[in-house]
């Protein structure tokens, strides 16, 4: 007997609850999806403050500069982030009938992408795929209702682990990359993924990190192949841990890209009542 486990509520919350992280400043809305994989929460939280303007995603529960950094912008230029809460920590662990389950929550986007992710932790099984599906859906319907006309992530990473050399030949990622362009005064941890050729050529003359994912990027379940599968426009900004000011940095430099190389999905998306 097929076990469903994914239970969604929606609950509108009215400014003065206290925010897991970070601190909520006066005026801010909080708008909440719960995903629920057996005994194991996801809270989508999201945060809204002013006019819609640009919204953000967060995926990972253990990347908080991106989540500060977006906070940062929201207060003076207004739009909204989600923050995903679920304990701290980068995968999400859960438990299905007897067995324990592990997956990256940026490899949930695509049917491939959940296999992939669920057999490099360990077991894979049907069941526990096709709700982690319906569990992308669920972010995705929390970002934005309809299809999104952009999807504006932030992520985090550790010191020399992961960075724009990453995607140079003879490096793990050297085939999702189909150009980049290297500023080698920045620190090589700080960085823009985009999917839209037009983008990259903008970032790319305002001299910051960037790579322009492939059309034939390897299909992980990453939410910039769900993008480009779907034709929506996509931009990462992901910097190291702690790098706030940089991450703010980028963010707006991102935003007039956004901007400028896609106006109409700008203007529409934050005139949308979101």
């Amino acid at each position: 007997m097929r076990v469903s486990f994914v239970i969604i509520f929606i609950i509108s919350i009215s400014t003065g609850l206290k925010a897991q992280h970070p601190s909520v400043f006066e005026g801010i809305r909080t708008d909440t999806s719960y995903i629920l994989i057996n005994d194991f929460y996801v809270n989508l939280v999201k945060y809204s403050f002013r006019e819609p303007n640009v919204n953000f995603l967060v995926i990972h529960d253990d990347e908080d500069t991106g989540v500060k950094a977006a906070f940062e912008y929201i207060q003076y230029s207004g739009g909204s982030v989600i923050d995903s809460q679920y304990g701290g920590v980068r995968n999400y662990n859960f438990n299905y009938g007897s067995q324990f389950y592990q997956i990256d929550p940026n490899k949930i986007y695509t049917e491939m992408g959940i296999q992939n992710g669920l057999a490099k932790y360990g077991m894979v099984d049907s069941a526990v795929a096709s709700e982690l599906l319906n569990a992308s859906k669920v972010i995705l319907n929390h970002y934005s209702a309809g299809k999104p006309l952009y999807i504006f992530t932030l992520h985090n990473n550790t010191d020399g682990s992961f960075g724009i050399a990453s995607y140079l030949k003879g490096y793990e990622l050297e085939s999702t990359a189909d150009s980049l362009y290297i500023n080698f005064q920045m620190d090589p941890d700080d960085l823009i993924l985009v999917t839209e050729p037009d983008l990259f050529t903008w970032l790319k003359h305002e001299n910051v990190n960037v790579v322009l994912q492939s059309k034939t990027a390897p299909d992980d379940g990453s939410l910039s192949i769900y993008a480009m599968q779907n034709q929506i426009p996509y931009i990462n900004v992901e910097v190291q841990h702690s790098h706030q000011y940089e991450h703010l940095r980028l963010i707006e430099i991102a935003i007039k890209a956004l901007k400028a190389c896609c106006p109409s999905a700008f203007v529409k998306a934050a005139g949308s009542s979101e």
